[in-house]
């Protein structure tokens, strides 16, 4: 693997002195040859003119966050990311890559995940260049490097786990988004390394069913959360019936048999755990009648 190599150029605004100073040496030096018509002068000179124009070529401009990869005659030689001016040999490619964090959003994935349920799924992914020698040369494109196998990633990750929770201590897409968006990053930065880049952060935008069992799906979620309810709803009246049979006994306000009591509960637990309101109905006899 072809790695970075941080290389120090000369500050170009010493270069840009030196080149007025030698062209300025050169226009004196070619009036004084004109006025001497010295044939061999003027030609020395002119070969020098090309030299000095060639030089010219080698100022290039580094800005902030920009790294400027230098090739000779198509062989790495190194990587200028001191911002400012510079100048290096007018002979050295100049390529710029951009070291500025970047994001894109994936395009909404249709995949399986862990149950085989089709779901749609899109993600954020935030990156940037830390090795402009790898992101150059180790791949064709690193931009669209990037953004297939950050989709290749999301695809990869979203079989791997359930869309929502069915049993306890399970991850899920839906209910484990911290979890989830660490092993994205985990997955896409293991595929990206290769290419220079570092991922920052990935997260899920978009999740949800695919639209042909979205209606399916909804229903089952609803019938979950009904009888999570019911659930919380039996538990509470129960609590409460006990705490009422107590209170009676421990405070002797009526005494009541095993026959009482059962009806009592029966009455509570209809109350308490019906979907309506109750309609009331007043005993006009005694307690037994």
């Amino acid at each position: 693997m072809i790695q970075e190599i941080k290389r120090d150029v000369p500050s170009g605004y010493t270069a840009l002195a030196a080149l007025l100073l030698l062209t300025a040496l050169l226009v004196f030096g070619f009036y004084r040859a004109i006025q001497a018509e010295s044939a061999p002068q003027i030609v020395t000179l002119v070969l020098l003119a090309i030299v000095l124009f060639v030089l010219w070529f080698g100022f290039f401009l580094v800005n902030p966050n920009e790294a400027r990869v230098l090739l000779l005659f198509g062989k790495y030689v190194g990587s200028v990311k001191t911002t400012g001016l510079k100048y290096s040999n007018p002979l050295y490619t100049k390529k710029r890559v951009s070291l500025r964090t970047r994001n894109f959003e994936t395009g909404r994935l249709k995949v399986n995940d862990r149950d085989s349920n089709p779901i749609e799924i899109a993600a954020v992914v935030v990156w940037k260049v830390v090795d402009s020698a790898e992101a150059l040369f180790e791949v064709d494109d690193f931009v669209q490097y990037v953004t297939v196998q950050s989709e290749a990633a999301v695809r990869t990750l979203a079989s791997q786990y359930p869309y929502d929770v069915h049993e306890e201590g399970v991850i899920a897409l839906a209910s484990h988004q911290d979890e989830i968006s660490d092993k994205m990053l985990e997955e896409i930065q293991a595929r990206l390394a290769k290419a220079g880049v570092h991922v920052i952060e990935a997260r899920i935008s978009h999740l949800a069913y695919a639209p042909e069992i979205a209606s399916a799906m909804l229903q089952r979620q609803q019938a979950s959360a009904i009888i999570a309810a019911r659930q919380k709803i039996v538990e509470g009246a129960v609590g409460m019936v006990d705490m009422a049979l107590e209170h009676l006994e421990r405070d002797n306000i009526v005494a009541l048999d095993d026959e009482r009591k059962a009806a009592m509960v029966s009455n509570l637990l209809v109350v308490l755990c019906a979907d309506r309101a109750p309609q009331p109905v007043v005993n006009a006899g005694s307690l037994y009648q």
